[in-house]
């Protein structure tokens, strides 16, 4: 019999990531303990694009660790660790030698100032050493658990205090005034003999420069000019629109052709990059605050935009991507293998159309519209010729490749589309809140295209009413819980009758009628799927359902945003507060910078929300989904001014 302790041991997991700290600024990041230090963590660790540049940075003082006792994050780009230096400090209760590490991350560059401060009456003499430890290792490999190091060479300049690490094109310069800097294997040592006067203090700083000649992305420095103010006197609302905004600014990306032309990477760590359902989204919660990014998220997107059928890639004509990398995603374990430019999404590209047609509504102006018909056209095309791969009238995918992503919607997990006794549905999927996408795309697009003095309107206006009229009656289920549509359709055209918040998705499309918005609303508040912390992705009621899935039970900060904005759209306020309301506790309890996910528990069995604890943070759509909450806020205090 294998040890569970042994079997732990040898088989690589993905890194969690609850309990550490992050400093960004896209594409640069910092994983360490909270104490500051790196290594020690699964995660730990400098990242910049797609590397792991540094692996370890461990701070003593004449051989002691320091007694860390504090972190301060200040925005999303600096943090301070607090810590007492007593092995030098002298007999008495109070502490008197302290220790601040201050940590702030820019595009490329990571500055650290260690200050040393004393209240001693009498000098104080101590060694500062920090070790580093170089590796260069892909994110990919990190994600894995079995992050592999770079051959790294190290060139030391003592006149300047700086040594140079380098690995395959990539290059980690460290700067450390003062500093005696050593190589010896592997690591690099920076020692600060350090003198303190009675009740003095010393700075000491070191810089990390990265650079990556194949890195597909750079960093924007521009100002984002957003001010949101919410309405109410909810504080917990305002602190966390003022922490999403921080982190949306930290998340933004330009690829390097087009520097002006912004977008916002997926979160961290994983995914600081170009993805185009996940852009979309976070353009779109964003919309109530700057429809800019919005536009220039689209223009990104159509430069992109899929020419040709091309398996290997799943492109095709028309179609918006999913991922852009410098190199492929290889994950062996799950069996997946991504080219760099993958298109394996299916529902970028209808939400492509509306956030054009919504950022248009916003203020997008005419002619940037206009410049972009092309790429509409194109994607509209794609609709109606090339989404739907079996010829039943719905749009739908299947992995072709046999490496690629077996799912394509937002739930991509390889077990995300169960039915209520827990089996997994065969493809090709026809997701049911794709089809709501589609129906809401086309009838955008010919708007478009009707005000833009375009023909093809009313081939859009027939074909999304065709599509409504198929989905009424190919979708719903009848089961214990009530009637609803499945979350999708099997490959043998039959509804996959789980309850999922997918079927929310569908709220102010079109695609459903007023009453029965009204029906999948009100499941949706119920004790089985609104779990007092937000929606969760599945109903307690079915077999698969389990709190710590990844999308099997577990709430979504911006699945939950998105079907609240559906039912305020519907006209259901008192359904998408309440949705809002569970989302501001959740907010308060990850203080208010909420994860990628968190756990379905619910908040009658805890007072907090359970961490997943391997969830991506800050993420792009969890942030945005604040000005989701704010908005539906406002829009319902407006409709209880109107009942009054």
């Amino acid at each position: 019999m294998t040890n569970a302790a042994d079997a732990t041991t040898e088989t690589p997991r993905q890194p969690l990531l609850n309990d550490s700290v992050i400093a960004l600024r896209a594409p640069t990041q910092v994983w360490s303990a909270r104490s500051g230090d790196m290594g020690d963590g699964a995660i730990d660790g400098v990242y910049h694009g797609d590397v792991r540049f540094l692996r370890r940075a461990a701070l003593t003082y004449d051989g002691h660790v320091p007694e860390w006792i504090s972190v301060s994050p200040d925005g999303p780009s600096r943090v301070v660790f607090g810590g007492l230096l007593r092995a030098i400090d002298d007999r008495f209760p109070d502490p008197q030698v302290r220790i601040l590490r201050e940590r702030i991350v820019a595009d490329g560059d990571v500055l650290e100032t260690i200050s040393v401060v004393s209240a001693l009456a009498a000098p104080v003499r101590t060694t500062v050493r920090l070790t580093l430890t170089p590796e260069f290792a892909s994110l990919t490999d990190v994600k894995a658990g079995a992050p592999r190091a770079g051959a790294v060479s190290m060139t030391v300049d003592p006149a300047a205090d700086a040594v140079c690490a380098s690995s395959n094109g990539k290059t980690l310069d460290i700067t450390a005034p003062g500093a005696r800097v050593d190589v010896a294997g592997e690591d690099i040592a920076l020692s600060w003999e350090v003198e303190l006067d009675a009740r003095g203090r010393v700075d000491l700083s070191w810089k990390q420069s990265l650079h990556d000649s194949g890195l597909v992305v750079r960093g924007v420095t521009s100002a984002t000019g957003w001010d949101a103010r919410p309405e109410g006197d909810d504080p917990r609302l305002t602190r966390w629109v003022e922490r999403a905004l921080g982190d949306l600014d930290a998340l933004r990306l330009a690829l390097p052709d087009h520097p002006d032309d912004e977008f916002l990477a997926a979160g961290a760590p994983w995914f600081f990059t170009l993805f185009g359902r996940d852009s979309l989204w976070a353009a779109r919660l964003l919309l109530p605050v700057d429809w800019r990014i919005a536009a220039s998220t689209l223009r990104v997107l159509a430069r992109l935009q899929g020419t040709e059928d091309e398996p290997s890639t799943a492109q095709q004509p028309g179609k918006i991507l999913h991922e852009l990398r410098g190199a492929p995603v290889d994950m062996p374990a799950e069996g997946i293998l991504l080219p760099p430019v993958y298109y394996g999404t299916v529902d970028a590209t209808p939400l492509w159309v509306c956030l054009l047609s919504e950022a248009w509504a916003a203020g997008m102006p005419d002619d940037e519209v206009r410049s972009l018909l092309p790429t509409l056209r194109a994607a509209l095309d794609w609709l109606l010729h090339h989404g739907d791969s079996d010829g039943d009238g719905f749009i739908d995918y299947i992995d072709t490749t046999g490496h690629g992503l077996a799912n394509q919607g937002w739930k991509d997990s390889g077990d995300s589309i169960q039915w209520r006794d827990g089996s997994l549905a065969e493809g090709p999927i026809a997701l049911s809140e794709v089809q709501g996408y589609a129906y809401e795309a086309a009838c955008a697009g010919a708007e478009i295209l009707d005000r833009l003095g375009e023909t093809g309107g009313q081939e859009l206006r027939d074909w999304a009413a065709s599509l409504k009229s198929r989905f009424a009656d190919a979708y719903w289920v009848q089961t214990p819980e009530g009637r609803y549509p499945g979350i999708a359709l099997d490959a043998n055209k039959r509804p996959v009758d789980t309850l999922t918040s997918n079927i929310g998705h569908l709220l102010g499309t079109g695609i459903l009628d007023a009453d029965d918005e009204a029906h999948v609303a009100g499941l949706l508040v119920g004790p089985t799927m609104l779990s007092g912390f937000g929606l969760r992705t599945m109903s307690t009621q079915a077999a698969g359902y389990w709190p710590l899935s990844y999308h099997g039970g577990s709430v979504w900060t911006h699945d939950s945003a998105i079907v609240a904005r559906g039912m305020a759209l519907a006209g259901r306020h008192e359904e998408a507060r309440m949705v809002v309301d569970g989302l501001l506790a959740a907010a308060e309890g990850f203080d208010f910078r909420m994860p990628e996910l968190h756990s379905g528990d619910d908040s009658g069995m805890t007072s907090v929300p359970t961490p997943y604890p391997a969830a991506c943070r800050p993420q792009a759509w969890s942030a945005a989904a604040a000005i989701t909450a704010m908005d539906v806020t406002r829009a319902s205090s407006r409709d209880d001014v109107r009942h009054r």
